[in-house]
């Protein structure tokens, strides 16, 4: 297994440094490192730090030595969803999988469907909440750079977003719309793919018109029908796959 994944705001040079605070609680309480472990120091934008412990005291602080620095390249192409507001605590499942899968970014979306709304301080939290599942997440999955959560957008400002990607699909089944197949559909090399996932109740006529008018044509993924909170993990996984990005 590789090493276990602790964020800083800064990655350190060479040499000693002391991991504290409640990073540093987690690697002694809860993961029970000691003197010879490996871990890695991350400040989830793809700088990091190979280390190594050399000593564990009270119940928060961790003495380690810096063996290397690394700087993780941008990913090419950048893989971005965004997100139609699911129900209940679906929306931070996706942002999870999501993560776990290595989306490289993260848009909120107000669809004119969702039943789910942010507003005031309720959406102020819960957008706070996204992007603490995304920084947890990405340390689990032993990621250096974490997927950016946007703040909120409304179908027009996705409209704008799509409109300067190189890519831009939008996971739609409909009779009444034909739609290609993503896995067929020609990707690019570098650039920015953008992947649009409806809510429950589907992306409305408007708004696929809308997207449509910005550049996004809708696709599928399969003959099945995914929930809101399963599409976006799914077609990144597919788009990770055929782009080499898994390879």
């Amino acid at each position: 297994m590789t090493a276990p994944v602790f964020v800083v705001d800064t990655v350190p040079g060479p040499g000693g440094c002391l991991l504290d605070g409640a990073e540093g609680r987690h690697a002694v309480s809860v993961k029970r490192l000691r003197a010879g472990e490996e871990l890695v120091l991350t400040d989830g934008r793809g700088g990091w730090a190979a280390c190594v412990v050399t000593a564990a005291e009270g119940k928060d602080q961790l003495t380690v030595d810096v063996t290397a620095v690394h700087e993780e390249p941008e990913p090419a192409p950048r893989i971005t969803v965004v997100q139609a507001l699911p129900k209940g605590d679906r929306g931070e499942l996706a942002v999870e999988t999501m993560t776990e899968t290595g989306v490289d970014a993260i848009v909120p979306w107000a669809a004119s469907r969702c039943i789910t709304q942010w507003k005031g301080e309720r959406g102020l939290k819960a957008l706070a909440k996204w992007r603490a599942t995304a920084r947890e997440a990405g340390k689990q999955s032993r990621r250096t750079r974490f997927p950016e959560v946007a703040a909120l957008m409304t179908g027009k400002q996705v409209a704008a977003f799509l409109a300067e990607a190189d890519f831009a699909a939008v996971l739609h089944e409909d009779r009444d719309h034909p739609s290609g197949a993503l896995a067929t559909a020609e990707l690019p090399e570098r650039g920015s793919i953008v992947l649009v996932v409806g809510p429950e109740g589907g992306v409305s006529p408007e708004e696929l018109a809308l997207f449509e008018a910005a550049g996004a044509r809708p696709y599928r993924l399969g003959p099945s029908v995914l929930r809101t909170s399963t599409a976006g993990t799914a077609a990144a996984a597919l788009v990770l796959a055929r782009t080499g990005r898994w390879s």
